[in-house]
């Protein structure tokens, strides 16, 4: 109190001195300033205080972030592996399945032959019997006939006699030697219906043990849905991504125009849509943006609407870009699609047609005309389809669903000739139903074949100066 009552006395004292000395001059309040500038310098130190500490956050919040991100990367990159081991096990319980019915025939045909051994064991042993009894009616007879040799042993024996004696020898050692032979006979029968029954022993137990395993195969696929793998997305961090955005190529081409030659998974952004990922072949004479790949069945296309709405699998080996990404990519009028198929003679071919999608509102409808190539055209059938998955029906058909009959998502008309969405088969299918899933390219009338290789691909329409690459029409027939 002393001490804040100091300043006060000073300047009364101040004030009343002119007053003593008769002066009228105004009092002066001089200390008031200083403290105001003191309180000012102060608040300035604060706020500096603070900044810091706001710019020390921001640097720990960017470097949290990019953390993250990697993070989120490595998750994602997890996350698909898991998808494709789980995908390449319900591949495997398939191919267990189809062993096991295989099984299952050739049980029932060893089945048979062991029913039809068992009747010939039974008539060998009948034979075998009636034969025991000839060879026991024929020592009584010869028993009988050495008795009566012995009482005419003292007299002479007539030739007849001795004939008559030869002649049976002879009949009881052929019967001898052909009971003989039926013993080896049913020896070796016994045997082989031996055998026979362990060989169905053994195949009993691998049938019960494939069972078992298809079992816990099917209880896993309870667990874990069949879906394939998401596409992995567009990632950019706050601090670069608005300027990383605006500096994408629109796609793969324009990336080849800026001088990139190497075929890889790069970052695009068509006009007037978000950026995402896409792999580019860059092996020709310009940059095409791959939408469809099959090369190994590692992924199943059998998908729903929103998958393949949104896009699938996986950018190395089996994917689909997503109809939405392929919206975007052709919507500027003037895109060419690439189609090249490879049977598994590794005849390679393609077709090129002037292509347009639709947008979501028409069920991402197909707009081709044909332009080059040396494959049959089936799609002309198909232009001005709809597309359609097994959970949603816009086929032409009246009376049945062309995706879930033929598996995987296309545009189909009556279900028609093509489907490059099919299941992918490592062997040709005996049944025709399991053909008919199967990835197709079907010209007419003639048989559909399942396809080793198929890859789908967008660019711009070429300028009159880009030269060529076609193929010459007339090794149509060569291929399917």
């Amino acid at each position: 109190m002393r001490i804040a009552l100091i300043p006060i006395l000073l300047a009364v004292a101040a004030a009343c001195v002119p007053a003593l000395c008769g002066k009228e001059e105004q009092p002066v309040l001089q200390p008031a300033a200083p403290v105001e500038t003191r309180s000012r310098f102060a608040a300035l130190d604060d706020v500096r205080l603070l900044a810091n500490g706001l710019l020390q956050l921001g640097q720990s919040l960017r470097e949290f972030v990019q953390k993250t991100r990697g993070q989120i990367n490595d998750i994602l990159q997890k996350l698909n592996i898991f998808d494709h081991s789980f995908y390449q096990l319900s591949v495997l319980a398939s191919e267990i399945k189809e062993e096991e019915e295989e099984l299952k025939k050739t049980t029932v045909v060893l089945k048979a032959n062991n029913e039809e051994i068992k009747g010939l064991s039974v008539k060998i042993s009948s034979k075998v019997d009636s034969i025991l009894q000839e060879k026991s009616r024929l020592r009584n007879k010869v028993d009988g006939l050495e008795e009566k040799l012995s009482s005419m042993s003292q007299g002479l024996m007539t030739s007849e006699q001795g004939a008559e004696i030869s002649g049976l020898r002879e009949v009881i050692l052929s019967q001898e030697r052909s009971i003989t032979e039926l013993l080896t006979a049913v020896r070796e029968q016994s045997d082989q219906l031996n055998h026979q029954k362990v060989k169905i022993t053994i195949l009993e137990e691998k049938l019960t043990f494939d069972t078992l395993t298809q079992e816990t195969i099917e209880r896993m696929s309870d667990i874990f849905s069949n879906e394939a793998p998401t596409l992995t997305p567009y990632l950019t961090s706050s601090s670069t991504g608005t300027t990383s955005m605006t500096n994408l190529p629109s796609d793969c081409s324009d990336l080849f125009n800026r001088g990139e030659r190497a075929s890889g998974v790069y970052g695009i952004r068509p006009t007037g849509t978000e950026p995402f990922m896409a792999f580019c072949d860059m092996s020709k004479d310009h940059g095409a943006t791959v939408i469809q790949r099959r090369t190994d069945g590692s992924v199943n296309f059998d998908q729903i609407w929103e998958k393949y709405e949104n896009g699938f699998g996986d950018f190395q080996r089996d994917f689909w870009l997503g109809l939405r990404n392929i919206h975007s990519l052709a919507t500027r009028g003037n895109s060419v699609l690439h189609i090249q198929l490879e049977d598994w003679k590794h005849n390679r071919r393609f077709i090129e047609y002037r292509f347009n999608l639709n947008g979501p509102e028409s069920n991402y409808t197909i707009h081709l005309t044909h332009l080059s190539g040396d494959l049959p055209d089936p799609m002309s059938n198909h232009t001005g389809m709809m597309f359609s998955t097994k959970d949603r029906d816009n086929d032409n058909h009246q009376e049945s669903n062309c995706a879930r009959n033929y598996t995987g998502g296309w545009w189909f008309n009556a279900c028609g000739d093509t489907n490059l969405n099919g299941r992918y088969f490592h062997m040709r299918p005996k049944g025709r139903s399991d053909r008919r899933r199967g990835i197709q390219w079907k010209p007419g009338q003639k048989a559909s074949h399942s396809l080793k290789f198929t890859q789908i691909s967008v660019h711009p329409v070429a300028s009159p100066n880009t030269p060529s690459f076609t193929s010459p029409s007339s090794e149509t027939r060569v291929f399917l």
